[in-house]
């Protein structure tokens, strides 16, 4: 798996109080940085950068082996052309390959997976690997509420294969419950609008019953002691905890007291908050930066259970689960996603308001436009030139265009 971030970021506090929200709020959120997109990027260029260091160390054998690349994201470019069409170009796969794009909130990362775990362990095309890109960025279109703190940007790519070095999955345990409600949504182009205490209600309602599902197909399985580690799907930690104080409650059997609770939420999840902390929540990869932060962060030993829970509003989810070791945090290492997130650009208020003002230069529907840095310069030059990060050119008769800084 590989994270990226983006390069610049807001702290969360300076956020708070330059917009007048609540303080109140600020500790329940338990978020420190958001990650924050260049008028240059896009869903596109996010998953690239992710997914580059992964096909870079492959030989062009193995290269030519991924056969299957799949993205998930809300923050499509166009109704018809899946934006995988684009990532699979620009890292340079070959041509014999299936390339589409699912949509189902924050969920679809999961749902990704799923299908690519599916293709893999069919053994259909014997050796054959499958390359998922969660990717998705937030504008804006919440500037002035209580969501803007928490949206982030970013991608993870994840390369999924018979031979795992990271995370071994295990494979027909999952529970899943799905069902319409109106939570959270994007009716148009750079809007998110819902109801957050429904969504909350709904991620509550989806963590325990699909839990039991997992716990139905699974002999045997205990919230509290199947798994070392949990990774939840992270709008912001506090929301989190918040799920995890409910899940012990119910599933941690008698006597679970506050402080009981608190041991096992610092011990089991901390560790896969770090990077979602640091970068916000970034919809269908979200669950994927939590499993990042949590095999570069846990004390990793000779084998441990990670249980993942997905969520994504409207609303589908899925509680699975896979192992790791002390190996995974060697292979991940090379990544240095944590070193990525801390050379980031911090951004000013002053910089986060005019890089907003040009978020929607280049939106859905564009036709003809020309990328300018501009104003951003200096943070271009930064952060950006002679870095090889893929960058959004320009678009001509709706075709995007994109180069390597």
């Amino acid at each position: 798996m590989n994270a990226y971030g983006g390069e610049a970021y807001l702290d969360i506090r300076t956020l708070f109080e330059k917009r007048g929200l609540d303080l109140t709020r600020f500790d329940n959120l338990l978020m420190e940085k958001k990650a924050v997109g260049m008028p240059w990027e896009d869903a596109i260029t996010n998953g690239v950068n992710a997914a580059k260091a992964l096909v870079d160390a492959l030989t062009p054998e193995e290269q030519a082996r991924i056969e299957l690349v799949i993205a998930s994201t809300e923050s499509g470019v166009d109704f018809g052309k899946a934006i995988s069409t684009y990532i699979h170009d620009h890292l340079g796969l070959h041509r014999r390959c299936r390339v589409f794009e699912v949509k189902q909130a924050c969920y679809g990362g999961t749902a990704a997976l799923q299908m690519a775990l599916g293709f893999v362990a069919s053994g259909v095309s014997p050796g054959a690997k499958a390359l998922v890109i969660a990717t998705d960025e937030a504008r804006n279109g919440s500037r002035n509420t209580y969501h803007e703190p928490s949206q982030g940007t970013g991608a993870v790519a994840l390369l999924v294969g018979s031979e795992p070095k990271v995370l071994s999955m295990d494979l027909g345990a999952n529970g899943y419950y799905s069902y319409e409600v109106m939570d959270t949504c994007r009716p148009q182009v750079g809007i998110e609008a819902g109801d957050p205490d429904v969504s909350l209600l709904a991620y509550l309602d989806c963590l325990q019953n699909s839990f039991k599902g997992y716990a139905e197909r699974v002999e045997g399985a205990d919230f509290r002691t199947s798994f070392d580690y949990l990774a939840f799907h992270t709008p912001f930690a506090g929301m989190v905890k918040g799920a995890h104080r409910k899940m012990m409650r119910a599933f941690g059997g008698p006597g679970m007291g506050a402080a009981q609770i608190e041991e096992d939420f610092q011990r089991r999840i901390v560790p896969a908050t770090r990077y979602c902390t640091q970068v916000g929540n970034i919809y269908s990869a979200t669950v994927f930066l939590a499993l990042c932060g949590l095999i570069d962060n846990a004390n990793a030993q000779d084998f441990h259970r990670v249980g993942l829970f997905s969520y994504g509003s409207g609303c589908s989810s899925e509680f699975y689960s896979g192992t790791f070791d002390r190996n995974s945090q060697r292979v991940q290492a090379r990544f240095d996603i944590g070193g990525h997130l801390a050379r980031r650009h911090s951004l000013s208020m002053d910089e986060y308001e005019r890089i907003l003002d040009r978020s929607m230069e280049i939106g859905f529907g564009t036709k003809d436009a020309e990328v300018q840095v501009g104003d951003l310069s200096n943070l271009y030059a930064r952060q950006f030139e002679g870095r090889k990060r893929l960058r959004l050119v320009r678009v001509k008769g709706f075709h995007r265009e994109y180069a390597w800084t």
